[in-house]
């Protein structure tokens, strides 16, 4: 008779990237609510809360001198300087899940994506989001009135350079239906899982099966 072997897995890395505006940060958040194994890098910031924003939830806002302290000592994975603030995924708690079998997502830009892939390639699975079109862009941009008419214009030229770094990234999602883009990314999560190399019984299990035959 086979034997009932639990066939655990390493945990995934799962990043998003997107142009600011194309929808990142909303798909996080519902990705979040229905992956109750899934859970959220929080990111170090230099930048002040937005509107709704809460300290050690959506970020862990310290200033520059606490920011230059964490990063002397090496504990972030990657850091970066966005629009003249610092950001920086904390080391520890992330190596922490990843053994533990948790995924975790990053809400992070390309530059920190290529900092996490100099230390944890095996681990990442990275997808970019992108717009339907520039238009449609510049119109989430100003909807979400979040930012001053000055930094939508800095944020639309910025989206050039940001596109420009898709071929770094495993898997491409246009964000024209939100639901659509939801189950992409989930059946990303789903086979990424699956993969041979990921699943940490799978030996034993075979060996099981081949023994029982």
């Amino acid at each position: 008779m086979i034997n009932n072997l639990k066939n655990d897995r390493r945990g995934i890395l799962l990043v998003l990237s997107s142009p600011s505006g194309a929808g990142k940060t909303s798909l996080s958040r519902e990705l979040l609510k229905r992956n109750k194994n899934l859970f959220l890098s929080i990111s170090y910031t230099t930048r002040p809360p937005r509107p709704g924003e809460v300290d050690k939830s959506d970020y862990y806002f310290i200033d520059e001198s606490k920011f230059n302290e964490m990063l002397e000592n090496n504990e972030f994975l990657e850091s970066a300087k966005v629009f003249n603030h610092y950001y920086g995924t904390p080391k520890k708690p992330i190596l922490e899940a990843v053994d533990n079998g948790k995924d975790v997502l990053f809400d992070i830009d390309w530059q920190g994506t290529q900092q996490l892939m100099n230390s944890l390639q095996d681990d990442l699975i990275k997808v970019f989001v992108l717009p339907p079109t520039a238009r449609e862009l510049e119109k989430r941009l100003l909807k979400r009135n979040q930012d001053t008419d000055k930094t939508v214009k800095d944020r639309m030229s910025k989206a050039s350079n940001e596109i420009s770094h898709y071929a770094e990234y495993d898997y491409i999602i246009i964000n024209e239906d939100f639901e659509d883009s939801l189950v992409n990314i989930e059946s990303i999560l789903i086979a990424e899982g699956l993969k041979r190399s990921r699943q940490l019984n799978i030996q034993d299990i075979i060996n099981n099966l081949l023994n029982d035959l």
